[in-house]
């Protein structure tokens, strides 16, 4: 079996990794270098709390693959499990909080459901009292994505892949509903199955199939600081979900800080967006963080900062299926991407040489759901 991955960020290498251990012959096309999209701008984070039971799964089956990613691709990625804490200042947001946990729970993720007054034993610097509840779970934390996908790129190497870089897909060729292969550059390619892993680019590379998919790129901004007070290293990632806002320790007290707040949230160029801050995010985003926690104030100081890219569907689920005969689409993870690699990976493969996925029930991920009308938004996102 031939198949084409478009796309070298993480899903689409870790995509080529288990088609190549499942004996296919991979090429992977990737437009810049590997990771330049949004694997190399992600803030790293790895958890399970999600409000829908499809991305807890994924997450649960990720997270065994991230557990021993060192043991089985021989990469340290600074997998640090401080777990995540989630907060809301709203009533209604903590009972629907109550009820993510049950459901988290049922699945096998060990979540947590935290008043209010126990919040401060989680995270010593927050503002406990502003917050009427939180959740909780210690296996969430965080890695390195860049490393992850050097992980990947190398073992889908020696199980067999062709990875080409600065070599975009032009086109993509059908003989009636059945896609058979890509153009590039380098002339025809030929294949029994395109998996278009295309991250940010994921939209344009559908249309060149024939399909109108909502994945639209957005950008996302996210600083990196010393705080006022230092954040200690075992802190939780931690998100004001009535907000936006997160935090998340690095080393030696230094904070990573993010979040999209109301406000515009126009599509990008892909090719042509601004990778820097916007002076007016920045004051914002560090008056949210002086809100949510002692860690920052008027001393906080910036030592830099980036914008990368979110592939955004309407309901912040990603688009998982075999679109068309031949044509795997892996798109649209709204910033969960990295961390739902190692699943997704595997179900592309089993869609492509089994005929069907199987680790996880993916069936809601269709695209056709947007059509029927049967979306069930993702809540638990920042």
């Amino acid at each position: 079996m031939d198949v084409v991955v478009i796309g070298g960020g993480i899903v689409g290498l870790a995509s080529a990794y288990y088609l190549a251990r499942r004996g296919a012959d991979v090429t992977v096309y990737e437009k810049g270098t590997l990771g330049n999209g949004s694997t190399e701008r992600s803030a790293g984070g790895i958890r399970t709390q999600f409000s829908t039971a499809v991305n807890v799964e994924l997450s649960l089956a990720s997270l065994e693959v991230w557990d021993r990613f060192e043991e089985a691709f021989g990469v340290d990625i600074g997998h640090r499990r401080t777990g995540y804490l989630f907060l809301t200042r709203d009533e209604a947001t903590a009972a629907t909080f109550e009820e993510n946990v049950a459901m988290q729970r049922d699945l096998g993720a060990p979540a947590e459901y935290v008043d209010g007054a126990d919040l401060q034993d989680y995270c010593a610097g927050l503002h406990a009292d502003r917050f009427v509840a939180g959740t909780y779970c210690g296996v969430d934390g965080f890695a390195d994505p860049y490393l992850a996908m050097q992980g990947y790129a190398g073992a889908a190497r020696e199980a067999g892949a062709a990875v080409h870089i600065k070599t975009p897909v032009t086109d993509i060729h059908r003989e009636g509903d059945r896609v058979i292969g890509v153009s590039t550059e380098r002339g025809r390619h030929d294949a029994d199955v395109v998996v278009n892993a295309a991250g940010p680019w994921a939209g344009r590379v559908a249309a060149m199939a024939g399909l109108d998919l909502p994945v639209a790129p957005r950008r996302r901004q996210v600083l990196v600081v010393d705080p006022e007070r230092p954040v200690p290293e075992d802190d939780p990632l931690t998100i004001d979900l009535d907000t936006g806002l997160y935090f998340r320790p690095e080393r030696e007290g230094v904070a990573l800080v993010g979040g999209q707040f109301d406000g515009p949230d126009p599509d990008q160029d892909p090719d042509g967006y601004d990778t820097g801050v916007d002076f007016d995010w920045v004051g914002e985003v560090m008056e949210r963080a002086t809100d949510v926690a002692a860690y920052f104030g008027d001393e906080t100081r910036v030592r830099r900062g980036w914008a990368g890219l979110y592939a955004v569907t309407p309901d912040h689920h990603p688009v998982l299926e075999e679109s068309l005969p031949g044509l795997v689409n892996a798109i649209g993870f709204s910033g969960h991407g990295f961390q739902h690699a190692p699943a997704t990976g595997q179900l592309v493969a089993e869609m492509a040489v089994d005929g069907a996925p199987a680790l996880v029930d993916i069936s809601r991920l269709s695209s056709d759901r947007f059509e029927r009308g049967e979306t069930v938004p993702e809540r638990n996102v920042a």
